[in-house]
């Protein structure tokens, strides 16, 4: 499963009926595929002057990896689901940028081996 697709269907789930045990459930689901998929997302090193904004990348991924595994490990044994849903927004927000991120880096790797607008 792709980011995206995991994004999406986290996004889906996020919007659905929250009966308690059920939402709780699902949502938990979510959050592995979208950390199966975040943790599947390594790009080569590059080197030169994208070295270190993929150094920055790498650690945002890896402090990603450990909110989602945080979130999604009391889950199930929280009753309040507005605030879950209130805490997966926040952390759904920060994956979409962290996306951007890697998706600016790849699109920068390219436009440098081109040749650029220079």
């Amino acid at each position: 499963m792709t980011l995206e697709s995991a994004i999406s269907d986290l996004q889906k789930t996020l919007g659905d009926a929250r009966t308690a045990a059920n939402w709780r459930w699902m949502m938990r689901q979510q959050l592995s595929a979208v950390r199966d998929a975040l943790r599947d997302e390594r790009f080569a090193s590059w080197d030169g002057w994208l070295a270190a904004r993929s150094g920055t990348t790498d650690r945002e991924r890896q402090q990603l990896l450990g909110r989602i595994t945080s979130l999604a490990s009391g889950l199930l044994d929280r009753l309040d689901t507005d605030r879950v849903a209130q805490e997966v927004r926040r952390l759904l927000n920060d994956v979409e940028h962290y996306r951007q991120k890697m998706h600016d880096l790849v699109y920068d790797s390219v436009s440098m081996e081109i040749g650029g607008s220079e």
